[in-house]
């Protein structure tokens, strides 16, 4: 996900997935050592998340909720003159263009272009004159508005958080004309309630609108910082994304760099030797991730701790898996280990002995582990029964991709070593065609099936999280040695934010 040009609102509150709320404000004199995830968004992204929020700022000016305006003016021969502007509301809004300069000290800032809005609602009037003469009335208004907002939207430090601060907020008003019901009212009535109002007008509306924006900054915020909390845990699974250093600000991108630590249940990973350094990632798409293989290493772990490296195979699967082939080899092999019983009543679990080694290399992700394979036979009305039993050791090189939604996990070389052999069908394990053939079957057909399982899995909990509702671009998923690289363009849904921030009204 990588990003370009301008942003707004919406736009800052999407950055702050980079900044997660238990963001640390205190760090060391060595800032990337323990960064274990890094994420860069370049400009080009916030170009994209500018375009599709603009409703959402829209929606800012159309919930500000308008006190009613009262003033009185004495004037000569009209005495007294009072007035008083209710039920204001706005309708027909609209932003012309929005730009935005991201500034290398925490902040961007953010200018919205001809935002244009008519402003209604009732205005009550009187005045008494130089004889105790008392008149009052009520007409209908409409005032039409031309204003250009702009935003220096900060990053604070609070309670050890990193906080976004919309307050520093701008209105310049180009146009600001009152309508009275009809126009049928004498012109010198509506140059003076002009007069009187449009000052008072001007510091309501800034008031209000920029109060607005900044609690919809940390709605927003808060919407994104959910988001991200729930995408890096799964059940006793989380990935700590409390800040390793301060996020930095270029005129071209913003980076955030996370500790990336792993905590399962009562223990946590430690990363003290970060390899991460920001010449590692460049600027030619919209969002880079940066995982280093301590990160992912301790995923593997967790995972393993969890009982989730365990897989199951019957029926078509299993079917699959055995029959790779025709060759009489194979034929007699199934034959003998599943003693002429069906797919559909035998089951094979494969599951992991050890915790998985994992390790990134230029060529792709490097796994180690002990792995046992176990097949039985489940004769209806009586007890399984274990036909075959193996362990094995294992080193698979994996190359990772994502496309149409799914991730794909692609084995580009394997080995595979037997250390324990148990077989029914040959008690002896002297008959080198059945351990030859699973040694094949395990290299072709296994290997590939396992990888694929795994790749399912992962794309079912990504897509749990909603990652599918993005449109993800062109991704990379670049290895090297002790890190990986994912980094791509997207398109935004913001009906996701629409959606949230109408719920919230």
């Amino acid at each position: 996900m990588c990003w370009a040009g301008r942003m707004m609102l919406g736009t800052f509150s999407i950055l702050l997935v980079l900044v997660h709320a238990a963001a640390a404000c205190e760090h060391g004199p060595f800032p990337y050592r323990t960064t274990g995830i890094v994420c860069r968004m370049t400009k080009p992204a916030a170009l994209l998340l500018n375009q599709e929020t603009a409703q959402v700022i829209q929606a800012a000016f159309r919930n500000a909720q308008f006190p009613n305006i009262t003033g009185e003016r004495s004037m000569r021969l009209l005495g007294r003159v009072a007035y008083g502007l209710s039920n204001i509301q706005v309708n027909d809004l609209s932003i012309e263009r929005t730009e935005v300069e991201l500034k290398e000290d925490a902040a961007a800032r953010i200018s919205i272009k001809n935002v244009t809005a008519l402003f209604k609602g009732t205005l009550t009037y009187g005045y008494a004159g130089a004889w105790f003469l008392q008149l009052f009335h009520s007409v209908d208004f409409e005032i039409e508005s031309s204003i250009d907002l702009q935003l220096n939207i900060n990053l604070m430090c609070q309670k050890d958080q990193l906080v976004p601060d919309a307050s520093d907020c701008y209105l310049t008003f180009h146009k600001l004309t009152l309508h009275l019901q009809g126009d049928k009212q004498p012109g010198w009535l509506k140059q003076l309630f002009t007069d009187f109002i449009s000052f008072t007008l001007k510091l309501v509306l800034k008031r209000e609108v920029c109060k607005e924006i900044n609690a919809v900054t940390q709605t927003l915020t808060n919407f994104i910082l959910d988001l991200a909390a729930n995408f890096v845990r799964d059940k006793d699974i989380i990935v700590d994304l409390s800040l390793a250093s301060h996020p930095v600000l270029k005129s071209s991108y913003i980076e955030s760099h996370h500790k990336g630590r792993v905590l399962y249940k009562n223990s946590s990973s430690v990363l003290s030797d970060s390899v991460f350094s920001p010449s590692l990632l460049t600027e030619s798409r919209m969002l880079y991730f940066w995982l280093s293989e301590h990160s992912l290493s301790s995923l593997a772990a967790a995972a393993f701790l969890d009982e989730r490296l365990v897989l199951h195979l019957r029926g078509e699967k299993l079917q699959e898996l055995f029959e790779m082939e025709d060759t009489e080899v194979q034929r007699k092999a199934v034959q003998m280990i599943f003693q002429g019983t069906s797919y559909n009543d035998s089951v094979a679990k494969v599951w992991s002995l050890t915790q998985p080694q994992i390790s990134f290399q230029p060529e792709g992700t490097v796994m180690r582990s002990s792995v046992a394979v176990e097949v039985s036979i489940l004769p209806p009305g009586e007890e399984p029964l274990v036909a075959l039993y193996m362990e094995k050791e294992i080193t698979v090189t994996i190359q990772a991709t994502y496309a149409e939604k799914k991730l794909i996990l692609q084995p580009v070389d394997s080995s595979v070593e037997i250390k324990v052999f148990k077989c029914t069908a040959d008690p002896s394990g002297e008959d080198p065609s059945i351990q030859r053939f699973l040694q094949n079957m395990i290299l072709v057909a296994g290997i590939p099936e396992v990888s694929s399982s795994i790749g399912s899995a992962l794309t079912s909990l990504m897509n749990s999280k909603r990652l599918d509702l993005f449109d993800i671009i062109n991704p990379e998923i670049i290895t090297r040695k002790g890190y990986v690289i994912v980094q791509l363009d997207f398109g935004f849904p913001s009906h996701l934010l629409l959606s949230f921030f109408e719920k919230s009204l």
